[in-house]
């Protein structure tokens, strides 16, 4: 599975300030306004280019529900790219990303203390250079583990340590066993 590109994904969503076009002949129109024909929605969707021309005059207005979920996914994954990279800019100079899981965590702790991980429901706000190393990690097709890897860093930094203050002799820790993840920036 991959969490942690699934909740940058659903982020990136939440960000859009004009919800993407709903019905099946406005979605059509608007991937081929950004693919530029339709032998490329064809492609990027799946079907025939005569199914495409169908569904793009309103011959056809219900395609299967697996294709009507790829036309939808492609229409997200297109739209208010600008609107994306600008939150994403803010969080990663800025505003940093906040992180909300349930999970296992893992660490490695000196001898005398438990070093047993335990699941944790934690809310943790990261700072901005955890959030530009995530879109990095992202953006260069990085692993979902790299990405938990570095979520796991800022919480090691922010939560166990509180910035130095505390548990300092913390080395290493996982973050497993993910219940559910979601981030917001």
């Amino acid at each position: 599975m991959n969490e942690v590109n699934d909740a940058i994904e659903r982020a990136d969503r939440e960000a859009f300030t004009k919800d993407p076009p709903k019905t099946l002949k406005g979605q059509i129109g608007y991937l081929i306004k950004q693919l530029k024909t339709t032998r490329a929605v064809a492609e990027e969707i799946g079907v025939s280019q005569r199914s495409v021309e169908r569904y793009r005059k309103g011959e056809r207005k219900h395609p299967p529900q697996a294709i009507a979920e790829r036309i939808d996914a492609a229409v997200r994954q297109r739209w208010q790219p600008q609107v994306r990279k600008r939150r994403q800019k803010q969080a990663a100079t800025a505003t940093g990303i906040t992180v909300e899981t349930r999970a296992r965590f893992g660490y490695t702790a000196p001898i005398g203390t438990t070093d047993d991980g335990r699941f944790r429901r934690l809310t943790v706000h990261l700072p901005p250079q955890y959030a530009q190393r995530l879109f990095d990690a992202r953006n260069t097709g990085a692993s979902d583990h790299q990405m938990r890897q570095i979520i796991a860093e800022g919480f090691k930094d922010v939560y166990f340590q509180d910035s130095g203050t505390r548990a300092t002799s913390l080395t290493d820790v996982t973050l497993n066993d993910i219940d559910y993840l979601d981030l917001d920036y």
